[in-house]
């Protein structure tokens, strides 16, 4: 069995006169990201690989959201990431190889939350919060997934947790 994490990039400021892919993360992002990292390392376990978008706001989360895994995650930062969809968050995921066991995606909305629902067994704990709800900055869709990488879009899998920073509480 693999795992998959889908974890959406912690809030980026919108005053950056720049290009998008070059926004920072906010103050708030900032500290979301730091507080997802407290318990990241407990929730997830081993994590094999980290796929993470090039754009910096996602870059920055990946950083700060990993700091807390010892050793850390290999991550490879890639440009077809950058904003994309499902289907290309799809392609990308079913060409991993076997050895890679427990993958954590950072990436981008829509696509991230588009391919959480696409995912997901209907009839998991968190499925309704995932479907009803927003895909808000730092939350994060985890999946048990049966079967090999490269046949992942052709069945739903278990969604084992859904996590929002709202959901941690306050603390």
């Amino acid at each position: 069995m693999h795992r998959l994490h889908l974890l959406r990039h912690a809030k980026a400021r919108r005053d950056d006169a720049g290009a998008d892919q070059e926004r920072r993360l906010s103050r708030s992002g900032r500290d979301d990201a730091r507080r997802v990292s407290e318990s990241l390392p407990a929730a997830l376990g081993r994590v094999d690989l980290v796929l993470c978008s090039s754009a910096l706001r996602t870059r920055e989360t990946a950083e700060l959201a990993l700091a807390g895994f010892a050793p850390r995650p290999p991550i490879l930062f890639e440009d077809g990431l950058y904003l994309a969809g499902p289907a290309a968050l799809l392609k990308r995921l079913t060409g991993l190889g076997e050895t890679d066991g427990a993958v954590l995606v950072v990436g981008h909305n829509p696509g991230l939350h588009e391919l959480a629902i696409a995912l997901a067994v209907p009839g998991s704990p968190a499925h309704r919060a995932l479907v009803q709800g927003k895909f808000p900055t730092t939350a994060r869709a985890s999946f048990a997934v049966e079967g090999l990488w490269s046949a992942l879009g052709r069945s739903r899998h278990q969604l084992t947790d859904y996590v929002t920073v709202k959901s941690l509480g306050d603390d």
